[in-house]
């Protein structure tokens, strides 16, 4: 079902609504000025109205989730002391390495934006380092017209119109965002060009810097270490090989710069929480891995970030 944008700025194209498994997901095209900070950007809402509990697996990105109806319960990091929010509604998540646990009573309706590290810097306008592995308030990170921008969305049920009024706060604040090091940007590149294979040392020679610099830049600018950035980039092109079913563990450990599958099982034990197999056997939330049974039988949806 395709609904047209009225009142859409020239070229942002229609909107398109599709019901996947639970959620009716909402899509347009991206703005050209956003393309670059973007990994994903859709809006959804629940076809039936259930509480669900889920994982939430790193993806290489930071989150904006803006809530246009019902609050999380609790969104909860594990591995993490004091890792829980309780009860949230629109919220900035960081770089994550390590899993969390999202509780939502049911009833949600969402607009979710994942960006590249760099965009999130910039959009963020803070060290990148200081949310990691963290879930905060909008208001916290964005400041409060943060919340004025989110009462104005809820109120407008138009999609075409919900997109144009973040498109625009979204651009209004990427261009006075800090500019990230050009040297992070090329690092960053090299690294996630090579889905975190390439060695640090490597990295450091091509853009010029000592190992410590680079360490200390990237890390404030990305939120991860370049280390760290690596197994992150390394498990998703594992969990990329595993949804196409095609490969087996050992080939999936060698192609991904595991040193063997113990090597895999336990990364993903340490990252994801889970195992190879239970990643393949679980269905999707949006943007997360359902745990609970209301979760798979209601809310069933490919992800494409998480």
């Amino acid at each position: 079902m395709v609904h047209g944008a009225l009142g859409a700025p020239a070229g942002a194209g229609a909107v398109e609504v599709r019901r996947i498994g639970g959620l009716w997901r909402v899509t347009r095209p991206w703005h050209p000025g956003l393309r670059p900070f973007l990994r994903s950007y859709v809006g959804y809402w629940e076809a039936v109205t259930s509480p669900y509990e889920a994982r939430l697996v790193p993806s290489g990105c930071a989150t904006l989730l803006i809530s246009l109806a019902e609050p999380f319960s609790q969104v909860r990091r594990l591995g993490v002391p004091g890792g829980g929010s309780g009860r949230i509604g629109s919220l900035v998540v960081g770089v994550e390495d390590r899993p969390a646990i999202c509780v939502h009573p049911g009833g949600q309706e969402a607009i979710r934006v994942e960006f590249t590290p760099l965009g999130a810097y910039r959009l963020f306008g803070m060290p990148m380092s200081e949310l990691t592995n963290l879930a905060v308030e909008i208001r916290d990170v964005l400041g409060p017209e943060a919340g004025t921008l989110v009462e104005r969305l809820a109120s407008t049920r138009d999609w075409a119109a919900r997109f144009d009024l973040l498109d625009a706060a979204l651009l209004a604040r990427l261009g006075h965002g800090p500019e990230p090091a050009p040297e992070v940007g090329h690092a960053w590149r090299l690294l996630s060009g090579s889905a975190g294979a390439m060695p640090i040392a490597r990295i450091a020679a091509e853009v010029g810097w000592s190992q410590g610099y680079l360490i200390r830049r990237f890390t404030q600018q990305i939120g991860l270490t370049p280390k760290g950035s690596a197994r992150v980039l390394r498990f998703r092109h594992a969990v990329a090989l595993l949804g196409r079913g095609s490969a087996s563990l050992t080939d999936i450990s060698t192609a991904c710069g595991f040193y063997d599958q113990s090597h895999l099982n336990r990364e993903f034990r340490s990252i994801a929480g889970t195992t190879p197999g239970q990643m393949v056997a679980s269905r999707r939330v949006e943007g997360a891995v359902a745990l609970s049974a209301s979760a798979n039988s209601s809310k069933t949806a490919p992800s494409a970030g998480r």
